[in-house]
């Protein structure tokens, strides 16, 4: 499987979340503590929204474990973003490739998914045939990870993230039912349009791979008074993660089985997750 973490709130150098946390993401690509693999090598990605206008984000992919990119390394210290997606891959059988590392970019959008549609070489035909095809041609590659992305598009996302992760997600345990699949659907996703974040946790089985979501800030000042990097943040910064990128008391929640999150403007939300029909 995969880990990844999604950053919200006051712009920071990428290198503030990637590397300097004790168990960061960087760290955990080779020390996973809670993930399937303890080694997370087969390539990562960074996208993140910047202040200047861009009319998509910038996107960095590499098939290479991330721990030892000098690129990564570079750009972290010279990069500052109010929002940004990291991911670390453990491939699930498809290639390692540039194409197959996440977060996917569609547009405004970046998606990245943990996780894995159990059978996929069973069913990706069909699932493939439901994608608009207007949007077809711009799958890249070959993972179960980008055909979800494509098929939430189709399914309306730009209108309804949840709705339309929700009818992506029956319709894979629909087909993969179909194909004898009693378990087709395992994911952590989070998706973003530069402005929002969703985090969906969810899987057919109700055994779904970790994810936790930060404290809010203003409650973390109070418990941790010494801790500079709170004093430095606004109320609004927000993590999620696959797993806690360090041991701070009350700093990190689970995110309950079969639910979903949105980091937004005010008041953040936290509410059910069911597949639908599509």
């Amino acid at each position: 499987m995969c880990r990844w973490l999604a950053y919200s709130g006051t712009p920071l150098l990428l290198d503030t979340i990637l590397y300097a946390p004790a168990h960061s993401l960087i760290d955990q690509s080779l020390h996973s503590r809670l993930g399937v693999e303890t080694t997370n090598g087969d390539g990562f990605g960074v996208g993140w929204y910047t202040s200047n206008g861009a009319a998509t984000p910038a996107v960095l992919r590499d098939v290479g474990p991330a721990w030892n990119n000098r690129n990564l390394r570079e750009i972290a210290d010279h990069v500052q973003s109010p929002l940004f997606f990291a991911h670390i891959r453990a491939s699930t059988g498809t290639a390692v490739q540039q194409t197959n590392c996440h977060p996917f970019r569609h547009g405004r959008w970046l998606w990245m998914h943990n996780g894995s549609i159990a059978g996929f070489h069973l069913m990706r035909r069909e699932l493939a045939l439901l994608v608009d095809p207007a949007l077809f041609n711009d799958i890249e590659g070959t993972t179960d990870s980008e055909m979800m992305f494509y098929l939430a598009i189709t399914f309306g996302l730009e209108q309804d993230p949840p709705g339309a992760v929700a009818r992506m997600a029956g319709v894979v345990e629909r087909i993969g039912r179909e194909r004898g699949v009693e378990f087709p659907l395992q994911m952590t996703v989070a998706v973003t349009d530069g402005e929002r974040v969703w985090a969906f946790r969810y899987s057919s089985k109700g055994e779904s791979r970790s994810l936790f979501y930060s404290s809010r800030v203003e409650t973390l000042r109070k418990l941790h008074p010494d801790v500079a990097f709170l004093q430095d943040v606004s109320d609004e910064t927000r993590l999620i993660v696959s797993e806690p990128l360090g041991d701070l008391p009350g700093a990190w929640n689970e995110v309950p089985e079969s639910s979903y999150g949105v980091v937004q403007p005010g008041a953040d939300e936290l509410l059910p997750f069911a597949p639908q029909a599509a």
